[in-house]
């Protein structure tokens, strides 16, 4: 218990690699501040521009488009040219389509502008990566929860503050002055991030894919795996096209067109796993170079189930407290966000919970069970609850969740170092894919079975967990190794032997 409370301390230095761990946390924050900046503006925008509500549906998931292939793509980026770039290059583009959308005078232009932001909510994935390089695996969960958990905050923290910036501007524009200042403050600090932080420690040689174009892996079997977990990355955006056709914004040309890209993109896809994956498909790895890759698979279902029911549960809360118990919007919508300010503690948790406890995979399991029966818990809800009851039951179920993100990226980073990237890439998409799902059954299924449903998936995850291998922590690289590229493990050298 007390070397947990001295590992708690460090967290709040800013020494060594703690100082990484908090400039990239931050960095986080603020591609999520500018990502989420629409959303505390949305009725001021829509009564300017006399929107429609499909109109404003529209925009919602135009901001999430393509944050799913852009996290699989900003994957293969920093694996192939490291954290420090590529989230630096992020916030800087993020200027430029905030920009946009701060000085956009038509519905037209706020459409494209929050398309190319959407690629902003990508930057979650390098964090990962870049944390994992500092710190040893026997420390990855708490760090990396540490990094999610204060990162997502950003989120919130849009909500409660940017509306105060633009009362203090003032006027009409004030929400185009605040909105815009995001973007300046994220690009600004992408400036300073590329000056003030380097990929790894000092010595330690920065590990990249051999591969371009899609995710590398070691087996046949691997192979038929990743085209098959690729397809429904790209059906979500499908989705995203139906709902926006069925809010009557785009018409049946625009639907064909926008699914025969889709279709074409996913095709393109599809060729490229199998050519990056040729020595794969003819079984030449060496065993020491191969990696689990049903282990991504579990990964990205969990996520899929933890974060995906988070965010569509987050969504749908305010307006259905709002009808069940008579709520005033503004009350209803405080209920729902104190979620945002558990992430805080509770992502951290279940970081914390994956490196204190003898199995990661087994912690995991535990918290997917709570995510199930909570869920299934919640299904009961109804005017007779009381109030208090339904949000403190609301808040159990979200603190399960954001620990089960934590659990699930205190895995991720350790499946296989060279391509870390990429596989947060992917998990880290099926959050998002589950969010798009689950707010799509909403409409079809109602929310008693909505929460069903959650409840279901998070079972069937739990159940897949079975076939997760567990990480085998690995020795810390120092200074004074050198780094093995085809095992990926730390091979002492001379002097490393006479130190120890």
């Amino acid at each position: 218990m007390g070397s947990m409370f001295r590992d708690l301390r460090r967290l709040f230095t800013f020494q060594g690699p703690y100082r990484v761990l908090h400039l990239t946390w931050f960095a986080f924050f603020l591609s999520f501040v500018v990502w989420f900046n629409f959303a505390p503006f949305a009725s001021t925008i829509g009564k300017e521009f006399g929107l429609s509500k499909g109109q404003l549906l529209t925009l919602g998931l135009c901001n999430l488009a393509l944050t799913v292939p852009a996290r699989v793509f900003v994957g293969m980026a920093l694996d192939r040219f490291g954290p420090r770039k590529v989230f630096s290059t992020i916030l800087v583009f993020a200027l430029i389509p905030n920009t946009f959308f701060a000085l956009a005078q038509s519905f037209e232009a706020m459409v494209l502008s929050r398309l190319m932001l959407s690629v902003v909510g990508a930057g979650f994935v390098v964090g990962i990566r870049m944390v994992s390089e500092w710190f040893p695996p026997k420390e990855l969960g708490t760090v990396e929860g540490v990094y999610g958990g204060w990162g997502n905050f950003g989120a919130a923290f849009a909500a409660f503050t940017l509306p105060v910036v633009a009362s203090i501007v003032g006027g009409p524009s004030g929400w185009r002055w605040a909105i815009g200042l995001s973007g300046v403050a994220a690009a600004l600090y992408g400036l300073a991030y590329f000056q003030l932080v380097t990929d790894t420690p000092s010595g330690v040689p920065y590990v990249r894919t051999k591969k371009l174009g899609a995710l590398e892996v070691t087996s046949r079997k691997g192979v038929f795996g990743l085209a098959a977990l690729t397809v429904p990355l790209w059906c979500a955006l499908g989705i995203i096209l139906a709902r926006i056709f069925n809010a009557g914004v785009i018409g049946a040309t625009g639907l064909t067109l926008g699914l025969a890209a889709t279709t074409f993109l996913l095709g393109t896809q599809l060729l490229m796993i199998f050519r990056v994956n040729k020595a794969a498909l003819a079984n030449s790895y060496e065993e020491t170079d191969r990696y689990p890759f049903r282990s991504v698979a579990v990964l990205s279902l969990a996520y899929f189930v933890t974060f995906g029911g988070e965010l569509a549960v987050i969504t749908m809360l305010p307006e259905y407290m709002e009808s069940l118990w008579e709520l005033g919007p503004a009350l209803a919508g405080i209920a729902a966000s104190s979620a945002a300010f558990l992430n805080l503690i509770a992502r951290p948790a279940g970081g914390i919970m994956s490196d204190r406890f003898p199995s990661r995979r087994r912690t995991l399991s535990v918290l997917l069970l709570c995510v199930s029966l909570g869920y299934l818990a919640m299904s009961t809800l109804g005017s007779g609850w009381p109030v208090a009851g339904a949000i403190v039951l609301s808040l159990v179920c979200s603190a399960f969740g954001q620990a089960g993100n934590g659990a699930v990226y205190a895995i991720v980073p350790q499946v296989k170092k060279r391509v870390s990237g990429q596989i947060a890439g992917i998990a880290g998409a099926y959050g998002n894919v589950g969010g798009i799902v689950f707010l799509t059954l909403l409409t079809v299924v109602g929310p008693r079975w909505f929460f069903v449903l959650i409840s279901a998936s998070a079972f069937v995850a739990l159940i897949a967990t079975r076939w997760l291998v567990d990480p085998i922590a690995a020795p810390v690289v120092t200074n004074n190794d050198v780094l093995d590229l085809t095992t990926e493990r730390p091979v002492s050298t001379p002097v490393a032997a006479a130190v120890s």
